[in-house]
């Protein structure tokens, strides 16, 4: 699966900041008709955004469009004009249970099929966002193969739930955690919050530390200042790289001498650990700095 560590939203009506958006080294950019957009300004959007998926080179940059919810008056008209620009992939909002990933992958492959495009080539990302949603989750990471990430929307989740948004967000932990178990146990990615102070740099960095250690994949943006701070964040290290690479050596050589367990400097390697560090090395490889030939050559897999 791609590296999805900064997934950035552009609103939609508005063609210089996609061509901005276009010419950044980021890894997702989200072209916006929901909140991004006013709701005078739907059907602008849609045909700039059309016009930027068929004229703008996005580089290596994913090209997802997040459209209004399956429940507004937009979404069946937001889904018309822009799946025929093929996007790599539709981002929807406020899911509150498995049946409108359904009913969007559905209508996907109709589209699809009906242009002879790959299956499957049109991906989706859910955005989980209220108590609702929540109760659901299990539902929601299961029902349709398209699907590759969830997306936590906490300012909406503690709206729905009546908490007060804080800097140390304890309100939103629970939501929070239980969206990367979800995410993970279907093997799908999960992508963190959105810190709305865009001019705080430090904020941002311990926020996004915080959500790799917790086990999220990326996180979204709102600014192009925040796209450096952010994808480093979600980057391993050079040296967890290099620690993995040796962990991983270190145990399979006790493997073949019948042990399974061994301590390096004090501390316990066994499986776990080392299921941890092939983690390491596959957010590593996604992001770049490791090729497919380096994870052959560590000799993982073998836990």
């Amino acid at each position: 699966m791609r590296a999805r560590r900064a997934l950035l939203y552009v609103p939609g009506d508005d063609f210089h900041k996609n061509q901005k958006a276009a010419s950044l080294d980021v890894d997702s950019v989200c072209l916006d008709l929901e909140d991004g957009v006013a709701a005078t300004r739907k059907k602008e959007a849609r045909t700039t955004i059309a016009k930027s998926l068929s004229s703008l080179d996005f580089g290596r940059s994913e090209r997802l469009v997040r459209v209004n919810p399956v429940h507004s008056d937009y979404f069946e008209h937001d889904l018309a004009e822009i799946l025929p620009a093929q996007p790599d992939g539709i981002v929807l909002p406020k899911v509150a249970d498995g049946d409108q990933i359904r009913t969007v992958g559905k209508l996907i492959s109709s589209v699809e099929e009906q242009n002879d495009w790959s299956p499957g080539s049109i991906i989706l990302i859910a955005i989980v966002e209220s108590a609702q949603a929540m109760v659901n989750l299990a539902s929601i990471a299961c029902a349709e193969v398209r699907l590759q990430a969830l997306i936590f929307g906490a300012e909406d989740f503690a709206a729905d739930i009546g908490a007060k948004r804080s800097a140390s967000g304890w309100e939103v932990f629970y939501a929070r955690s239980a969206v990367i178990t979800h995410a993970a146990a279907q093997q799908l990615q999960a992508i963190d919050m959105v810190n709305i102070n865009f001019q705080d740099d430090e904020g941002l960095r311990s926020q996004s530390v915080q959500g790799s250690r917790m086990g999220y994949s990326g996180k979204q943006i709102i600014h192009p200042n925040q796209v450096e701070i952010v994808q480093q964040a979600f980057s391993p290290s050079d040296e967890e790289i290099q620690q993995s690479v040796e962990m991983i050596k270190d145990f399979n050589q006790h493997q073949d001498i019948g042990q399974g367990a061994f301590a390096v400097d004090g501390i316990m390697i066994d499986a776990p650990a080392v299921r941890a560090a092939e983690s390491i090395l596959e957010r590593a490889k996604a992001a770049g700095k490791i090729t497919s030939d380096q994870m052959t050559r560590t000799g993982g897999g073998h836990t």
